[in-house]
């Protein structure tokens, strides 16, 4: 057995193995190799539906996709491996898939390229051929209708001769494909095709036993198999029109933003309608506690179903929405070949905070939501990386973030609102800064940086139907997770600011907050401010619901928190005036900056866990977010007593 460490002939010096991390049964495994952009994730969706799970590869902060799908009537497993432009090892990605590769436990591997561009996605069947040479394979010629378009013919007949293995012609976002790959698969099982590798051997034979030597060895190989098997038009323009704008002149930058930008509001119109039907849900959790109290129901027990589960489920409901719209919108730009550029474009400039140009998308995300900003880092090909760009993103104040803050800072500052709001954007870059510096060496250390190393893919039209499964898949595995967790915390607040008579002293947070108010008052922040502050954890909308609720006395707390973010919290008209009356100015700073610097809501939170497979890093995160939002909430209170003493 040899690997990509040395050349075929030399041997392998001795990798290390990894097992699957899931119960093998009594069916085969296939492994899914494949460069990034190549479509292996759509064929992963498409052989297994949603009978998958992700996780950790053992030992890795490498993501793990393993999911079932039936082959001549029994299930098997596909294990959709990091992709790579190499099984070097250079990196953690590639490190999991050559390890898995050698390791035994594969039945036969689907190779999967792009079809359009096949001098140079072909190398990753070169370095499969020399690492795993005795494993069976298909090589599937994905994004076929790509190269038709471009006018490219290929004989899928006589790469199948040369090789030796199956070769399947593929687009995986059309069902009807997949009848051919699966014959293909069951052909590579039961006769062991192993790609021919005599006349990759010879290559390495008469080139240098270097890196270089290897490398040049490969692609003499992709020569002699592409030689008369792929017949392409005289004339292909290198770079359209719209790329030398794109990615070629000084608008390039602009242009990205203000795509992003399109995207965004283009987002709200699929969005809209899911969370006005789960706004519906609150009103409906409501008309059935009103219904089971005029059955003889306690008032508790009406009370629990609406303020926690009906509105845990709009909450979820809602935000699936907003993250449904985005993904949408994205999975069409990636499928449309344009967020490739995006990620080339800014990519020198994320280079100099140690991460990739693949991490701006999600800091402009987060401006709109900061799920949506967590779930389009799952891009980054580095766990690292992406790790880090997560743990930055939750510092970028969200917009309801923005419907709070401006309401509080023109009450109290008037005309000095703007430099308010400008600290917010100083802090919030200092906070990035900050988490770079401390977190950056672990996650992302400069020796072991991944800088963007991909193909620009061709452009070409959407296919809507892949766009939408790809985003109904995403969107429900958030909405699992998010109502799980916005359901615990709800309860947990809604237990401690429950009260049958609807006074607020009567409460259990109300007892809480005086008996730590002198802690509190360290931070700025008096017991009401800091309820605020506290309950915002759970979901952000609930800060303005529960000033109303403490300072106006128009509603009971719970309500207030659990209704703030459907509309139907009694929130007072002059809610601003209402609280200048209450706090001073400096501890409205202090609240502004300790509630805008927080962790993001619950459901932010459970995305992150889920996007990063590592609830000790997003338990770190927390942590410092929550006391970074404390010190800063104590920083600005001292900065207002000398401005406004």
């Amino acid at each position: 057995m040899s690997c990509d460490h040395c050349s075929p002939a030399a041997g392998c010096a001795g990798c290390g193995s990894l097992s699957l991390g899931a119960k093998r049964g009594n069916g085969l495994v296939f492994a899914l190799v494949g460069q990034p952009n190549s479509g292996k994730s759509t064929l992963f969706n498409g052989l297994t539906g949603s009978h998958q799970h992700v996780g950790n590869w053992p030992g890795k902060t490498v993501e793990q996709k393993v999911g079932e799908f039936e082959l001549s009537g029994k299930k098997n497993q596909v294990v959709d491996l990091p992709g790579a432009y190499s099984l070097t090892a250079n990196s953690p990605e590639e490190e999991v898939t050559h390890d898995f590769l050698i390791s035994g436990d594969v039945d036969a591997a689907l190779v999967v390229v792009d079809a359009s561009q096949l001098e140079r996605s072909l190398f990753i069947l070169a370095d499969f051929a020399a690492c795993a040479p005795q494993t069976p394979c298909v090589l599937v010629l994905n994004l076929m209708d790509i190269a038709e378009q471009q006018g490219k013919r290929i004989d899928a007949k006589k790469l199948e001769s040369r090789l030796g293995v199956p070769v399947v012609p593929f687009v995986a976002a059309d069902a009807k494909h997949y009848g051919d790959l699966l014959a293909a698969m069951e052909r590579a099982v039961s006769g062991k095709t192993l790609i021919d590798t005599a006349s990759l051997n010879q290559e390495f034979a008469t080139h240098d036993d270097t890196v270089q030597g290897a490398g040049a060895a490969k692609f003499a190989w992709i020569d002699g198999v592409l030689e008369g098997a792929v017949r392409s038009p005289e004339k292909m323009h290198r770079l359209s029109r719209f790329d030398k704008i794109a990615i070629g002149s000084r608008w390039s930058k602009p242009l990205a933003i203000a795509m992003i930008l399109l995207g965004f509001m283009l987002a709200f119109v699929p969005a809209t309608p899911i969370m006005i039907l789960g706004g519906g849900i609150s009103t409906l959790g409501q008309m059935a506690a009103a219904a089971l109290i005029e059955a003889g129901a306690p008032a508790v027990l009406a009370n629990l179903l609406w303020g926690v589960v009906a509105n845990s489920l709009c909450f979820a409901v809602m935000m699936t929405g907003y993250v449904f719209g985005i993904n949408l919108v994205f999975l069409a730009y990636e499928e449309s070949g344009y967020m490739a550029r995006i990620s080339y474009v800014f990519d020198e400039t994320m280079a100099r905070f140690g991460l990739q140009g693949k991490s701006l998308m999600p800091f402009l995300m987060c401006f709109g939501c900061t799920m949506g900003g967590v779930s389009g880092a799952r891009v980054i090909d580095s766990w690292g990386q992406r790790m880090l760009t997560m743990m930055m993103a939750w510092a970028i104040p969200c917009a309801t973030t923005w419907g709070v803050v401006p309401v509080l800072a023109v009450t109290f500052f008037g005309a000095g609102a703007p430099l308010v709001i400008a600290a917010i954007f100083v802090v919030c870059l200092f906070m990035m800064w900050v988490v770079g510096r401390i977190f950056g060496p672990k996650l992302a250390p400069k020796d072991a940086r991944a800088g963007l190393v991909m193909e620009l893919p061709p452009y070409h039209k959407p296919r809507m139907k892949n766009v939408l499964r790809g985003a109904l898949l995403k969107s429900w595995s958030m909405f699992r997770r998010a109502f799980k967790i916005v359901a615990l915390f709800t309860l947990v607040i809604w237990l401690l600011t429950y009260t049958a008579s609807g006074n607020m002293e009567d409460s259990a947070l109300y007892a809480i907050g005086m008996a730590i108010e002198p802690f509190t008052r360290i931070f700025g922040m008096g017991w009401e401010t800091f309820t605020a502050w506290f309950c915002a954890l759970a979901i952000k909308e609930s800060a303005v619901g529960v000033l109303s609720a403490v300072f106006s006395g128009s509603t009971t707390p719970n309500a207030a928190i659990v209704g703030a973010v459907t509309g139907t919290a009694a929130i007072a008209p002059n809610i601003g005036e209402i609280i200048a009356t209450h706090i001073s100015a400096p501890e409205a700073l202090a609240f502004i900056f300790a509630f805008t610097f927080n962790m993001p809501c619950a459901a932010s939170c459970s995305m992150t866990v889920a996007e990063s497979h590592s609830p000790k890093w997003v338990a770190i995160t927390g942590v410092f977010y929550i006391c970074s939002s404390l010190l800063l909430g104590c920083a600005a209170y001292h900065v207002g007593l000398l401005l406004f003493a």
